[in-house]
């Protein structure tokens, strides 16, 4: 195998990491099925980008249902249960590494980022380490030098926490979004935040805004609320050359395409650059090869993983997709 694709499969007694083979082709095949030990919250559509996160031989999975957090080693094509700990609040969601600095998003009643170390095959709680993390908040995410711990918060907001070298997030500094319900964001090498906004469900008002880093939790607005026409856009991912942004659009089923220009600026490239089925809404976690050269996406109401093989300035050609998953499936991490 060329590669892999993890998907969790969230299920309410017995959650599961999923695990297919990819092929030379890109296609993929699946392989094996692995416990990890806690429990999904058993709901479809669960909001999910990094819920699943490969980093470093490392698999890193939330478990929304049992409020812990799975960490398995990455074996060849096998996964093997290493820890599993609390996650320092209730119904985590989104998962950041840097390093040996580990937050969890947990997204309860009373919201938090709750930090963890993770040296070896233990993740260890650090204390002094859990903030606030605003009303409603989708995803967290380090900046590439880890200085930067940022959370997309739906109620309109961008937090950024600075960390510190011993991995402890400090006070929290929130920006107000450029575009309404900002929820899935990626960030390039060079500290070009790319935020997806759902516009509040409304039909074809989905857009994406982007930001530039100018120190630790500090960012600026560059391009504010740019439109696709599409619906509720969710995830997003960054190409590796950091020229492109892909982002799910989970109302019609489809993937838009920005362009990212050198001053952080972004502009719609392609509107639907790949559709999964026939439109249909459904669309949603998505993930790069570790070479760039495939992209990932599951379509939860039918069970299925998508693949595209990804050409010159970001274009998609389909590759078939893979099935099997129950309609719960949420998160997917690929290597």
């Amino acid at each position: 195998m060329d590669g892999f694709v993890y998907v969790q499969t969230n299920d309410a007694e017995h959650n599961e990491v999923v695990v297919f083979g990819r092929n030379g082709d890109g296609t993929l095949e699946r392989l094996s099925g692995y416990l990890t030990g806690g429990k999904g919250s058993g709901e479809p559509h669960l909001p999910s980008q990094s819920s699943v996160v490969l980093d470093q031989g490392r698999l890193f999975v939330t478990n929304a249902g049992s409020d812990d957090v799975t960490l398995f080693a990455v074996e060849g094509d096998r996964l093997r249960l290493v820890d599993r700990v609390a996650s320092g609040g209730s119904i985590p969601r989104s998962i950041a590494v840097h390093g040996a600095h580990v937050y969890v998003l947990n997204t309860g009643s009373e919201p938090n980022v709750a930090g963890f170390s993770a040296e070896g095959e233990r993740l260890e709680a650090v204390q002094g380490s859990t903030r606030e993390a605003g009303t409603d908040p989708a995803q967290v995410a380090f900046t590439p030098d880890g200085r930067t711990l940022l959370v997309t918060d739906r109620a309109d907001s961008i937090h950024a926490f600075v960390v510190d070298a011993d991995g402890i997030a400090q006070d929290r500094v929130t920006h107000r979004s450029s575009g309404a319900t900002p929820y899935g964001f990626d960030v390039t090498d060079d500290g070009v935040l790319v935020v997806t906004e759902a516009a509040g469900a409304q039909v074809g008002q989905a857009s994406a805004s982007s930001y530039k880093l100018e120190g630790p939790a500090q960012i600026a607005p560059v391009s504010g609320a740019v439109g696709s026409t599409r619906s509720e856009v969710c995830w997003a991912v960054v190409s590796n050359d950091d020229r492109v942004v892909f982002v799910t659009n989970f109302g019609d089923g489809t993937i838009s395409t920005y362009a990212i220009g050198n001053d952080g600026s972004i502009e719609l490239r392609e509107a639907v650059a790949a559709t999964t089925v026939e439109g249909e809404p459904g669309i949603r976690d998505e993930a790069l090869s570790a070479d760039g050269q495939y992209l990932y996406a599951l379509h939860a109401d039918t069970g299925r993983v998508f693949g595209w093989k990804v050409g010159a300035e970001g274009a998609l050609a389909a590759i078939g997709s893979a099935n099997g998953l129950p309609l719960t499936a949420a998160g997917l991490a690929a290597s």
